[in-house]
């Protein structure tokens, strides 16, 4: 079968032939039809990521969408290596599966659930949002933190602040659900303070949430701004991701003890297979009444190199795979 085989750690997948999968005990063998190249992907392709096994060659792909054996159209995820997504023929255990809705088509489905799962999970099975309070989103301009602006405005908060480094590209978010935008620039000077002000002010109105895709400085800087501002209001820190590229930062201990911060983590390890297969299906479900909406460029399998080389993750790159 043909597939995108990443041969070392760091390597770009090539498009070539790879040995046909025979299914174990408890699998059945998915005909691929569309996977998107998520951040989840690239990292786990590449050797990096926490949950990657580290084998190689092996093929790319963390989640996509296909037909099982009688033909029955599903959502599958987190195969065995050396298998992956992104191939002809993917061998899947059953429980690992998810039905699609009839009106959701292939390409949305693979590119809407893995950020929906981070937003989903991070909103619902770790923050528990209540309807009526108030999230900010960090790194709101990513594809998961536009559709985490989305849902959380479908689950029912009152108030969505979206926070990122372009301004241009914060005041589009307000079309799909951001009452208030916090623009950043941690790199000029005064960068980190004029932040912590605005974030002090906006604060002062009450803050209930935090949904985090970047970590680093601009990270800190919330929590640092939050323990001056909330007194003993619990506000619920979840970390989802590192788009921000710092993956440590030194947090004084003080702040959290000063503080009624809970900060956790969400993702793979955090939340169970269970909760992050219920994610999934829920935000499958909320696609239609939420009006959930992801950008997506779409391509051939066969020109997964330049694709892989050259995609921002704006809009979504979806490999179709015949």
């Amino acid at each position: 079968m043909k597939a995108a085989i990443v041969t070392a750690p760091n390597k770009t997948p090539i498009y070539a032939d790879f040995p046909d999968p025979t299914p174990k005990e408890g699998e059945q063998l998915v005909r691929v039809r569309a996977a998107a190249l998520s951040n989840l992907t690239r990292s786990r392709a590449s050797g990096a990521h926490y949950s990657s096994a580290g084998i190689f060659p092996a093929i790319a792909g963390t989640d996509g969408v296909g037909l099982t054996p009688d033909n029955r159209r599903v959502y599958f995820a987190m195969p065995e290596t050396p298998y992956g997504s992104l191939a002809q023929l993917c061998p899947i255990a059953t429980r690992r599966t998810i039905p699609i809705p009839y009106a959701l088509d292939d390409v949305t489905a693979a590119a809407i659930a893995n950020p929906g799962m981070s937003a989903w999970g991070s909103l619902v099975e770790r923050a528990r949002l209540v309807a009526g309070e108030t999230v900010l989103i960090n790194g709101a301009t990513g594809t998961s933190g536009r559709v985490a602006i989305q849902l959380a405005k479908y689950l029912g908060a009152a108030k969505v602040i979206a926070t990122g480094r372009n301004p241009a590209e914060l005041e589009t978010l307000k079309q799909i659900g951001a009452d208030e935008v916090i623009p950043f620039a941690l790199d000029a000077s005064n960068g980190s303070a004029h932040f912590q002000a605005a974030l002090q002010q906006t604060f002062s109105t009450g803050i209930d949430i935090v949904i985090d895709y970047l970590w680093g400085q601009s990270a800190l800087t919330i929590l640092t701004a939050l323990a001056k501002s909330i007194d003993d209001h619990p506000v619920r820190f979840v970390q989802v991701g590192g788009a921000g590229g710092e993956m440590s930062i030194n947090l004084p201990a003080a702040l959290l003890r000063s503080s009624a911060i809970s900060l956790m983590g969400s993702g793979i390890g955090s939340l169970s297979r269970e909760a992050l297969a219920q994610s999934i299906r829920s935000t499958f479900e909320a696609v239609a009444p939420a009006h959930l909406t992801i950008a997506t460029q779409t391509a051939p399998l066969s020109q997964v190199e330049t694709v892989w080389q050259t995609s921002t993750g704006k809009p979504r790159a979806v490999f179709t795979i015949d």
